[in-house]
């Protein structure tokens, strides 16, 4: 029997590789015949980098500039002239100094730090994962890390953060580092939310990095000047651009790669599935686990579990999920393809002990599983019951 095991991380328990070594510990306890092909994934946000080294890719580390100044070295990962650049790693919420949130104030620059220290290692492809961002400065922070001057009225090079951007006057591109010429850029995203408005950056996922009702309004206000200023270097095109969908991702560093750097939008798990090949090890599998820590309506509006099953049913795999918690209704579940469905929650309760267990809560589930598969005259047969309670 050869199973796949590819789930997301458990945020808050276990990242993707811990939560596929805790599902294949019990599944090979209880079956040791049982071939598990371990393929930790993502969403494009955080653990992407995760699942790239799952992948094969190697992981690298860089100096750069974090979210508030200070410097800090940033992981990211290289296969070849390809990278994976995790934004979270060097411009996140999870690198603050002390955890302390500084919306007006937070850069994107370390991510652009990132960038030139890939392009320095000869990297041509680079995927940039978003997610987790602490900043909301549009990009600029990302920009000026790469040769971009942004400056005020007086010629004056401006300070680091969004609301620095309303004093902006003029953006120079003309020292913008040339070999960004011959990168193609990936923006692993499934946020689809414009640069401004009240569906914008600063109004939608600004107060969750720390932004006050004021904070909100400057931060808009200030996104509307980078983008007068930016459509008076490139052209009027730059407008428009401030609408698409993606645009806002990541405190607005969606738009500057959109415009400048000239990126691609993918959805995120689509953009880790081709980086892990999971087509590929799906052939000749009899099962595919996937999970994350909620499995949720959002889940099902396209994250990782639901592009695992969409991958498995394409390759006519019956797929079993593991998560956290459900509050989906078995129809649900089945609908979005998943056979079988174990919630930790319903092992253990009580959710602070459920996390603080969650390895070995997952490794049950593996061994849920292993007895749940059934052996065949013609192969393998699983059978569907639904373990949770919704």
């Amino acid at each position: 029997m050869r199973i796949v095991i590819a789930p997301d991380k458990f945020k808050g328990s276990l990242s993707a590789p811990e939560v596929a070594r805790a599902v294949a510990a019990g599944l090979l306890a209880a079956r040791p015949d049982t071939i598990v092909v371990q393929v930790p994934v993502a969403d494009g946000g955080e653990g992407t980098l995760d699942a790239a080294v799952g992948a094969g890719f190697t992981l690298t580390t860089a100096s750069v500039t974090g979210p508030t100044g200070e410097r800090l070295d940033a992981d990211y990962a290289v296969q070849g002239t390809r990278a994976v650049i995790e934004m979270a790693t060097a411009s996140g919420l999870a690198v603050l100094p002390g955890g302390g949130l500084q919306a007006r104030t937070a850069t994107s620059r370390g991510t652009g730090d990132l960038i030139r220290d890939a392009m320095d290692r000869g990297c041509t492809d680079i995927v940039l994962g978003v997610g987790g961002s602490a900043s909301t400065d549009g990009g600029a922070g990302l920009l000026a890390a790469l040769g971009a001057k942004l400056l005020d009225a007086e010629g004056g090079e401006l300070s680091d953060g969004g609301a620095a951007l309303i004093r902006l006057a003029r953006v120079d591109l003309s020292a913008l580092d040339p070999r960004l010429a011959s990168v193609s850029f990936t923006l692993a995203s499934d946020v689809d939310n414009p640069l401004r408005g009240a569906n914008g950056a600063a109004a939608i996922f600004g107060p969750q990095k720390g932004a006050t009702p004021t904070d909100v309004t400057e931060l808009d206000d200030a996104l509307g000047q980078f983008v007068t200023c930016l459509a008076a270097e490139l052209g009027e095109s730059a407008q428009p651009a401030a609408l698409l969908p993606g645009a806002g991702a990541a405190g607005g560093v969606g738009y500057a790669a959109l415009t400048v750097l000239k990126a691609r939008r993918r959805a995120g798990i689509d953009v880790v599935l081709d980086l892990t090949r999971l087509a590929g090890k799906l052939q000749g599998a009899d099962l595919v686990i996937t999970g994350e820590g909620s499995l949720d309506e959002q889940s099902l509006g396209g994250k990782t579990p639901l592009g695992v099953a969409q991958a498995a049913a394409a390759a006519g795999v019956p797929v079993m999920a593991v998560c956290g918690r459900t509050p989906l209704t078995p129809q649900q579940l089945h609908r979005a393809g998943f056979i079988r469905t174990i919630a930790l929650t319903d092992l253990e309760p009580n959710v602070d002990k459920c996390m603080a267990n969650a390895a070995e809560l997952l490794t049950e589930a593996g061994r849920m599983i292993a007895a749940d598969v059934d052996e065949s005259s013609n192969g393998t047969a699983v059978t569907g019951k639904q373990e949770h309670k919704a």
